[in-house]
């Protein structure tokens, strides 16, 4: 496929739909964070090639809302091998990617090169908050879903 940015996401299986802002890096070099609000959309990461063009296209989101309720990526971890995610782009087109697997890691230990590094195919890569500590009421992980284009 060719570039076409990114509007909305749908993840079917666990009943998400969201629009999707476009947000790149702060002058510090760490991405820009979407709004937390209840409802808050997903982010496209516009630093990443659009879903359905070859490489590591990158949507993040909220796992919670500032209420205390659930995020857009509030179920990213139910997700399983097979699930399809529909990107629907700009142009009218659809790119569908299936999951592939999903990986947890340390913030402190953050793989940026697998997550971001070159593919040879078209890849998502959905992202969000994970590992909350209860202690300092922060997220010290991430939890990274990979799915490849199929349509």
């Amino acid at each position: 496929m060719g570039a076409s940015v990114p509007i909305s996401i749908d993840i079917p299986s666990v009943g998400k739909q969201s629009k999707l802002i476009s947000l790149g890096l702060r002058k510090d070099g760490t991405l820009e964070v979407p709004p937390g609000e209840p409802g808050a959309p997903a982010a496209w990461f516009n630093g990443s090639p659009t879903p359905g063009e070859l490489g590591p296209a990158v949507v993040y989101g909220h796992v919670n809302a500032t209420d205390g309720g659930a995020g857009v990526f509030a179920r990213l971890r139910s997700l399983a091998k097979g699930d399809t995610i529909k990107i629907t782009r700009r142009d009218g087109t659809v790119a569908v990617f299936a999951v592939d697997h999903g990986e947890q890691y340390s913030k402190s230990a953050f793989p940026t090169e697998k997550v971001y590094g070159n593919t040879e195919d078209a890849e998502l890569r959905l992202i969000t908050c994970d590992g909350y500590d209860p202690k300092t009421g922060e997220f010290d992980d991430n939890y990274v879903v990979y799915a490849r284009l199929i349509r």
